[in-house]
């Protein structure tokens, strides 16, 4: 399947470049590249993985680019220096997947699309950085649901105890566990066990801590 890439960036040659790399690709394709978002969001197409100057020139700010792209349905990539981390925490704020540096490799950006198209997190060392003490972006997210699902389940409760109390299936709660592991890891909070788990339930305010 081909990903349909848009491209924010004001910089002439930088475009130019990120164009490039791109259009390398056989599994993607470039169908936007403008030095501001209107074009995209004006599309009747619209792209799969947005990279996204957090700098441009035309005064708008990264909080609004990214919430408009993403109620569009992109999935956005803050495309930065790096210098700059107040604005990669209004971008992820805004629900950015994650970030990657201008200066990368040229393997590393045409991963970071792939992954974002996909549906992860490109959350690397940068990225933490720049989201490292701020709780409103620690926040995993969680549904009501997903929060009553952790309540349960990290105080001690199996999957089967759990699906018996909120009349729920095994295989309903054991999918709802592994989303629930997928958002904390999103946000830097990796719960690969159930201690793990009950450490999130009790930071977040789901559990008492005995």
């Amino acid at each position: 399947m081909t990903i349909r890439v848009g491209i924010v960036e004001d910089h002439p040659a930088m475009m130019l470049g990120t164009i490039a790399i791109v259009k390398a690709q056989a599994d993607l394709r470039v169908i936007v590249a403008a030095s501001g978002i209107r074009p995209v969001l004006a599309l009747r197409e619209f792209p799969d993985v947005v990279l996204l100057d957090l700098s441009l020139g035309d005064g708008s700010n990264p909080f609004a680019n990214t919430q408009q792209l993403t109620a569009g349905g992109a999935r956005v990539l803050a495309y930065t220096s790096g210098d700059r981390p107040g604005l990669v925490r209004d971008a992820a704020r805004a629900g950015a997947v994650g970030m990657i540096r201008k200066t990368e490799q040229i393997g590393a950006i045409v991963d970071a699309v792939r992954a974002a198209a996909a549906g992860g997190i490109v959350a690397g060392a940068d990225w933490a950085a720049a989201l490292e003490g701020d709780r409103v972006l620690t926040d995993a997210r969680l549904t009501p649901r997903e929060a009553e699902v952790l309540s349960l389940y990290s105080s001690g409760a199996t999957a089967d105890q759990v699906a018996e109390a909120l009349y729920l299936s095994r295989d309903t709660v054991t999918e709802y566990i592994s989303n629930i592991r997928k958002k904390y890891l999103a946000v830097d909070r990796s719960a690969p066990t159930k201690v793990d788990l009950f450490r999130r339930a009790v930071e977040d305010g789901l559990v008492v801590s005995r």
